[in-house]
């Protein structure tokens, strides 16, 4: 099935369900939202009763819609209801002034199209006094008078330097309060009034014609919504007003031949859209990636880390790392798959702005729910790691969200944060999507990347920024093992903490570095902020081990000589290392692979935890690299 019509069976999977908290409405058919930036209240007479600016908090409105005003860019074509003052005020000229001033024929059409509504079968209470109020064209002097627009006092023209929520006076939109005897409505929030222009608007659209999305015979519309992602975008997913390129040229004579939906279709399909984006979209700059399941249930992120998903689970009182991480792994995709119904699919959607006018499908994946989840499930544990969270002031065991791995690989330190560049964010994120929902093998061009960046701390002035680099460069060559059935960098399982019987040179090598990284570290006074000879000679060192190691070597003895309790400490740790290589890996001074990071990262656990090296302690605790 199409994502059209898995959008289509959304809208009317949730059209007449109440809303829960907090969440935004789905929007009617017909209807559409615009920021407004006045508040006006009248009553069941027309008569006015006061009126307010409203802060950006607030702003956006449902409003009613005709297909030519939801889609405007420019001409004479007014809103049903709500509006612009340009359209909605009578005494427009006597408060402006320019070209604009002269509105007469936006008034008139805004309001021969508002008297039809209100001579129509469909009338609205509401609709009729607010037709009544506005008839009188008194709606900018009272306005003024109420302080909410301000004038000029010299010309007694509204102040062009003065704005209502970032919005000239004279461009500021309208919407509608009317206290009646019996209640007050507001019209953007009102479902008798959605219902009564709906009404309006179908005996308003004529004849129909085959609709190629339901095969049934409807009403047809070229001009489709835009304000997909939010109130303020105008690109559109769907648009065929290109009659002179090559939208369809050379493949069909016309667009009715190209492409004929249905307005109705069109709408709940873009209006299901919206709703599923405001209620769980996630954006990457301008790409914007909704999940969701046929059933509507809840569904994890594929894009974030396994304890981003659900950080508000209480923790243990006693804490396991390793132990709290498989339990919230079993419990949150235990607890989606029991949410799901038999017959249930998963499906992914990508939207970029290809154009400012027009939207692409950057992505588009369907998934039965045993495939998603087994597929998330195995992204998860496979890209496990050992992370220290600062905010926590502890190591954690956790996966690693695609903003992390993206920073991280492609990404510079700026103002103290790693930044990435908002284009190569976002291809990165759509390499990445295939590995969590398809189950496909990381890029490794990716874990090059990673490796590259790990390798030159002097590139970072925060050491918890090149921390954060190797964690995450650690993260992805374990995944990459994996991938490889453990053969790609080592002939074995990368394990989460130190392995006493890897004898691997390269993850030797990795050992005696955050050694001599931490040996010299402990001889610094308490606030001494100093970076070490391993940091310094560290990138060439992971191109030439042996020679490096005599230079790194030589530095840090004098060091170690300063205290003879830690000259003996790491004395007995550096011989250790090298009574497991032998005398020609120790020589061969060819480059390091990225298994040497893993035995960094893992010797620096250790020597900082102050922790037994048997692999299966888990819970080492203090700060790492």
């Amino acid at each position: 099935m199409s994502w059209t019509n898995e959008l289509y069976n959304v809208y009317e999977r949730v059209v007449g369900t109440e809303k829960a908290e907090g969440e935004d409405p789905l929007l009617p058919i017909s209807h559409s939202t615009a920021n407004a930036q006045i508040e006006l209240t009248i009553d069941e007479e027309g008569e006015f009763v006061s009126a307010n600016s409203i802060n950006k908090e607030n702003a956006v409105t449902i409003i009613p819609v005709t297909e030519d005003s939801g889609t405007r860019s420019s001409g004479i074509t007014p809103m049903p209801l709500a509006d612009k003052l340009v359209y909605i005020a009578g005494d427009y000229p006597q408060y402006t002034e320019g070209k604009r001033s002269d509105n007469s024929a936006y008034f008139e059409a805004y309001i021969e199209q508002l008297n039809k509504w209100c001579e129509s079968e469909f009338a609205h209470i509401a609709v009729k006094a607010i037709y009544a109020y506005l008839i009188k064209k008194e709606l900018l002097g009272d306005l003024v008078g109420s302080g909410v627009l301000t004038v000029d006092a010299e010309t007694g023209k509204l102040d062009t330097k003065v704005k209502i929520a970032g919005i000239p006076q004279e461009d500021c939109f309208v919407r509608f309060i009317v206290q009646t005897k019996d209640s007050v409505c507001r019209t953007w929030e009102d479902t008798s009034l959605y219902d009564s222009f709906i009404g309006f608007n179908s005996a308003e659209s004529g004849s129909g014609e085959l609709c190629y999305a339901t095969g049934e015979t409807k009403t047809l519309t070229y001009k489709h919504p835009s304000k997909i992602r939010n109130s303020g975008d105008k690109a559109k997913l769907i648009s065929s007003n290109d009659e002179s390129g090559f939208t369809y040229r050379g493949r069909f004579l016309d667009k009715e031949q190209a492409l004929s939906v249905s307005y109705e279709f069109s709408q709940k399909m873009h209006n299901a859209l919206k709703w599923l984006i405001s209620r769980q979209g996630i954006s990457f700059d301008s790409l914007t990636l909704v999940t969701w399941q046929s059933s509507l249930e809840p569904v994890p992120e594929p894009t974030r880390s396994m304890l981003d998903l659900d950080d508000d689970e209480p923790e243990p009182a006693e804490y396991d790392p390793k132990k709290y991480f498989a339990e919230r792994l079993q419990k949150l995709i235990l607890g989606y798959k029991d949410s799901f119904n038999e017959g249930d699919k998963v499906m992914i959607l990508g939207l970029d702005a290809a154009t400012t006018g027009r939207l692409s499908i950057s992505v588009y994946t369907e998934l039965e729910r045993s495939v998603f989840y087994t597929n998330l499930a195995k992204w998860h544990e496979q890209t496990a790691w050992r992370r220290f969270n600062g905010k926590k002031g502890r190591n954690e065991i956790n996966s690693f969200g695609f903003y992390d791995i993206a920073v991280c690989a492609f990404g510079t330190e700026q103002g103290g944060r790693l930044e990435c560049d908002k284009k190569v964010l976002k291809s990165i994120v759509l390499r990445l999507l295939p590995c969590t929902t398809d189950g496909k093998k990381l890029p490794m061009d990716i874990v090059y990347a990673l490796f590259n960046k790990a390798s030159q701390p002097l590139s970072y002035d925060q050491q918890g920024s090149h921390r954060r680099v190797v964690e995450t460069a650690c993260g992805m060559i374990r995944k990459a093992q994996l991938d490889s059935d453990n053969t790609r960098f080592y002939k074995g399982e990368i394990k989460m903490a130190y392995d006493p019987t890897n004898t691997d040179r390269n993850y030797l090598f990795g050992c005696l570095l955050a050694i001599a990284d931490k040996a010299e570290s402990d001889t610094y006074d308490k606030n001494e902020k100093r970076i070490t000879n391993a940091r310094r000679y560290w990138n060439a060192f992971s191109s030439r081990p042996y020679q490096t190691w005599k230079i790194i070597e030589e530095r840090l003895e004098p060091y170690l000589e300063k205290d003879p309790r830690i000259m003996v400490r790491y004395t007995k740790h550096l011989n250790e290392i090298m009574a497991k290589m032998s005398p020609d890996d120790f020589s061969d001074n060819s480059g390091l692979t990225p298994m040497y990071l893993i035995g960094f990262h893992h010797y620096n656990a250790l020597l900082w935890g102050n922790k037994s090296e048997d692999d299966t302690n888990d819970n080492e605790t203090g700060e790492e690299v």
